[in-house]
């Protein structure tokens, strides 16, 4: 959370207080919001009203309690459109469940974490972590793996230093030292893996979705279970999901960089 001194001043700090609301994942009072902010009262007392008058936040008169309000549905939507890879991307992720009979995923990089923007169940729907609009962990993910792995040094730096390197199973790589020997694997494969890194049972084969200059734009999954299938069946998806890939980074090419006649 940002102190009271955000470098990116008051624009930094409503950020701030919008992502504190929305990690609760349901209405929340002030004494709450307050204990767990790093800015004083009336700071904090200001930031809301500010939010609440401009309709990035809503006040239910009746709990005291705040939400994040109806107008970041609106803008929330027009990223969606704007800058998610989804709309352009979802026929292809529909080829490749048909192809695969397995679960989806769609990703891009956001501050160095993975966020789900889109997703198709398998033909037997497996309950997991990962699902459109949710954040993930990059380094122990096979999507996000797949971005960090093609990162320009400085940018790579960057989301590395945003990485918990939390255990969250046995098979967590924990250390930045570990990521970084798993990342020159990927780069040189050209495809990773989630070996129950995350959740215990879930695997999975992740490509990038990298444009003509090498930019990582996004990285597309197919996800099963220990369960289901092996780690070998799904690397033998590997070359099905990177022409996925570059269909859907071709289109996106053309879509927001077109050439000129």
């Amino acid at each position: 959370m940002g102190a009271e001194g955000n470098a990116d001043g008051t624009v930094g700090k409503a950020l701030d207080v919008l992502d504190m609301v929305a990690s609760h994942g349901r209405p929340v009072r002030f004494s709450d919001l307050l204990a767990q902010s790093a800015y004083p009262k009336a700071t904090l007392y200001r930031l809301l009203q500010t939010l609440t008058h401009q309709g990035m936040l809503i006040l239910d008169p009746d709990t005291g309690t705040y939400a994040l309000g109806v107008r970041l549905v609106r803008l929330a939507h027009a990223a969606w459109s704007q800058s998610s890879l989804a709309p352009i991307a979802r026929p292809y992720l529909d080829e490749l469940a048909r192809e695969t009979g397995e679960t989806i995923h769609l990703a891009q990089l956001d501050l160095g974490q993975v966020l789900y923007v889109d997703k198709r169940n398998a033909a037997r729907p497996v309950e997991m972590f990962a699902q459109a609009g949710k954040v993930g962990p990059a380094y122990c993910t096979g999507v996000g793996k797949a971005m960090l792995a093609f990162l320009p040094p400085e940018a790579l730096e960057a989301a590395l230093a945003r990485q918990s390197f939390y255990r969250f199973t046995p098979h967590t790589l924990a250390s930045r030292e570990a990521l970084l020997e798993e990342l020159e694997a990927i780069r040189k494969r050209g495809h990773a893996w989630d070996r129950e890194e995350h959740e215990a049972g879930i695997i999975c084969c992740a490509v990038p979705i990298l444009s003509r200059q090498g930019r990582v734009m996004g990285a597309l999954s197919v996800t099963s279970t220990t369960a289901r299938t092996t780690l070998d069946a799904l690397g033998a998806q590997a070359p099905t999901i990177k022409d996925i890939a570059a269909k859907i980074a071709a289109e996106a090419e053309s879509w927001r960089f077109p050439e000129q006649v």
